[in-house]
């Protein structure tokens, strides 16, 4: 599997243009963390985090469906939101992560890779170089 540059992914953070003002950034973890960090460095916004899994360490689903791991503690209602993750391969997650947070005001996506509101890239699947 191909694998991008640390300089390469952070030259796409740099150039990515971000146009719009979010109440919040909410990282689907574990893989929407770093890169909702890199982002926060620009937009500087509260993070929160979405527990939600679907695949194991080999990106091979670990259950049918996505699941919820850990209840939302933070307030989203009427709040405009960036949902980040790392990579969107059927949509499964993000269509989730949308549904659990019905009643904010609006949800745009963030991807490194794959199809989003905001992605670095959209092509097949490769490392990301914060994955040993």
């Amino acid at each position: 599997m191909e694998r991008k540059t640390f300089e390469e992914v952070m030259k796409r953070f740099n150039d990515l243009p971000i146009d719009e003002d979010f109440d919040a950034i909410v990282a689907i973890a574990n893989g929407g963390i770093i890169p909702a960090a890199i982002i926060n460095q620009r937009l500087q916004k509260e993070i929160h985090l979405l527990k939600i899994n679907l695949r194991d360490e080999q990106q091979r689903p670990k259950y049918e469906r996505p699941q919820l791991l850990a209840p939302i503690n933070f307030a989203y209602q009427n709040k405009r939101l960036l949902l980040v993750d790392d990579r969107i391969k059927t949509g499964s997650t993000i269509m989730f992560a949308c549904e659990l947070l019905k009643g904010a005001k609006e949800i745009k996506t963030f991807a490194v890779n794959g199809n989003a509101d905001y992605a670095l890239y959209n092509e097949a699947c490769f490392k990301f170089p914060w994955i040993l």
